[in-house]
């Protein structure tokens, strides 16, 4: 199935170097692929996970384990931002 991953700010990294322009890149994923699994999949740094939204809808933290993922599903993804 296929869903649209965003990554944010210094996530962009981990992105195709093809995506890093538009932070976004389209992957066909196995169903009931779940959050957690995709950010391991991508190796994403677990402390870097910050902000997860799915369809513009947060995702907690204890929820991303288990959350799966639907075919036109946009998994969006920021670190933690500071600032001033």
């Amino acid at each position: 199935m296929k869903i649209t991953l965003k990554l944010f700010a210094s996530l962009t990294d981990y992105l195709p170097p093809e995506a890093k322009y538009t932070n976004l890149v389209e992957l066909d994923i196995a169903p009931d692929t779940s959050i957690g699994q995709l950010v391991a999949q991508h190796r994403l740094p677990e402390k870097l996970v910050h902000l997860v939204l799915v369809n513009g809808t947060y995702v907690a933290p204890d929820q991303r384990v288990t959350r799966t993922l639907a075919e036109g599903d946009v998994l969006a993804i920021w670190p933690p931002i500071a600032g001033g």
